[in-house]
C-alpha cells in the first residue's frame, strides 16, 4: 500500500534535509510527454541543466530518445548514465571538448558564425559522428524577466537572421539544423506565436536543413498546458519543411515530482516575530527561490496570516538573505518538526552549492508499488573537501 508523501516524510529512513523524487508522479509526466511525441512525430530529450538525477534514467530513457547537454560533463553524464542520442549547446566552445563531443553527440549547436567557422573544418574528419547546427535568435520572447530572456537586447545567444544574411552564403556548408530557444514555463500558444517570426525570419533555411530544435521552456505537464496546440504545431513543421523536430524540456521532465524534506532545528523570536531555522538552505538547496525569486509551497501549510501561526523560516548559511520565506500553521512550529517543500526536483539539484560548507541534501525516490524509500546518495564532508584543492 503506498502512502502520501507527507507521511513518508516522517520515516525513519528518510533523512533530512532530502529530495525525494516520487517515481510514481514522475511516470504521469513520462505519459503526457509520450503522447506528444506519439501523436505529433517530434522527439523530446530531457535538457540535464534542469533535471539531471541519473538514478531516474532508466525509467526516463524508456520513453525519451536521449539528452542534451550544456557542457561537457552533462555530455558524458547523458552518455554514460542515459544512453540513446546525445546532443550539446554551449555558448561557447574550447578545442579539447569539440574533439570529445564531436565524436559522441548526435548533434552539436553552435552558438555564433566566428565558433562554427572555427570548428567547420570538423565535419569531415574522421571519427565525426555529429550533426552541426547554429542557435538562431529570432528577436521575439515572451520572459519578463530580463536574466531569463535570451532574446534581450545586446544578447549574447544566437544569430539573427540580419547576421545571417550579412554572411557569405557559404557559411552555412556542413550545417543540418537550426536550433531557438526563446521560452521559460510557458504554454503552447506562445511557442506559437514564437514561431511565427521563426518562419517568417528563417522560413528560407529551413527548407533546406534536418532539423529543428525548438529549444525548452515547454511547460507540457503543466495541467493547463494545450498539448493538443504543441502536436498541430510539430506536425506543421515537420510536414512543411520536411525535418525532424526536437524539444528539449527539463523542467517539463520533473515538473511536480519531486520534494525536499527538511527539519526545524531552531525556533525563537525576532523583535516579536517567530522564526524556525531549518536544516536546509534557500542559498545553497534552492537558490532558485532568491535567484527569480519564486515561493517555493509546503504541504500543510498556508500564505502568511491563513492559519494562526505565521512563522519566517530561515536557511542554516550566514548569508543575512538567506531566508526562505513567511507561511503559516495550524500548529506552532517546534524544533524536531519535519516541513515537505513541493516541486524541488528541477532547478534545484542540478543548482546546489557547499557555500559555508553546510551538508547536501540526500537524494531518494519513492517507489509506489513497494511502498520503498530508496535512499541512493547520502554525502559527506569528502565531497565537500574534494570539490576543493
Amino acid at each position: 500500500m503506498s502512502h502520501s508523501i507527507l507521511e513518508i516524510s516522517q520515516r525513519d529512513e528518510v533523512p533530512t534535509p532530502c529530495y525525494l523524487m516520487d517515481e510514481s508522479l514522475l511516470a504521469r509526466n513520462l505519459k503526457i510527454l509520450d503522447h506528444v511525441q506519439q501523436e505529433s512525430g517530434g522527439k523530446i530529450i530531457l535538457a540535464l541543466k534542469g533535471f539531471a538525477m541519473w538514478s531516474t534514467f532508466p525509467q526516463i530513457s524508456q520513453t525519451l530518445c536521449g539528452t542534451t547537454a550544456s557542457s561537457l560533463s552533462e555530455a558524458r553524464l547523458g552518455m554514460e548514465k542515459f544512453g540513446g542520442e546525445v546532443h550539446a549547446y554551449c555558448v561557447a566552445y574550447r578545442d579539447p571538448e569539440m574533439d570529445f563531443l564531436r565524436k559522441h553527440c548526435h548533434h552539436i549547436t553552435l552558438n555564433s558564425l566566428s565558433q562554427w567557422q572555427r570548428f567547420q573544418h570538423h565535419v569531415n574528419q574522421p571519427e565525426t559522428t555529429a550533426s552541426f547546427g547554429l542557435r538562431i535568435n529570432p528577436e521575439y520572447s515572451e520572459v519578463e524577466t530580463d536574466i531569463y530572456n535570451p532574446c534581450r537586447k545586446g544578447s549574447r545567444f544566437g544569430i539573427t537572421a540580419t547576421d545571417l544574411a550579412n554572411a557569405d552564403a557559404s557559411i552555412l556548408e556542413g550545417i543540418d539544423g537550426l536550433h531557438f530557444h526563446t521560452m521559460c514555463e510557458q504554454n503552447s500558444d506562445t511557442l506559437e506565436r514564437t514561431l511565427e517570426h521563426v518562419e517568417a525570419k528563417f522560413g528560407t533555411y529551413l527548407q533546406t536543413m534536418k532539423w529543428l530544435n525548438c529549444g525548452g521552456g515547454h511547460h507540457i505537464t503543466r495541467p493547463d498546458y494545450d498539448t493538443d496546440r504543441l502536436v498541430r504545431l510539430i506536425q506543421h513543421l515537420r510536414a512543411a519543411y520536411d525535418l525532424e523536430v526536437y524539444l528539449e524540456p527539463g523542467e517539463a521532465v520533473a515538473l511536480n515530482t519531486g520534494f525536499l524534506i527538511t527539519r526545524v532545528i531552531d525556533r525563537f523570536n525576532s523583535d516579536g516575530h517567530p522564526i524556525a531555522i531549518l536544516d536546509t538552505s534557500a542559498a545553497a538547496h534552492m537558490p532558485d527561490v532568491l535567484e527569480m525569486p519564486y515561493r517555493p509551497e509546503i504541504l500543510g501549510a498556508s500564505d502568511p496570516g491563513e492559519k494562526k501561526h505565521t512563522i519566517t523560516l530561515g536557511g542554516t548559511t550566514c548569508l543575512a538573505g538567506d531566508v526562505i520565506g513567511d507561511w503559516s500553521f495550524d500548529e506552532d512550529l517546534k524544533v524536531g518538526d519535519r516541513l515537505v517543500f513541493t516541486d524541488m526536483a528541477h532547478y534545484s539539484m542540478v543548482k546546489t552549492n557547499h557555500f559555508n560548507g553546510v551538508d547536501h541534501p540526500a537524494i531518494g525516490r519513492y517507489h509506489h508499488q513497494t511502498d520503498e524509500v530508496i535512499i541512493d546518495r547520502q554525502f559527506t564532508y569528502e565531497d565537500y573537501r574534494d570539490r576543493l584543492s
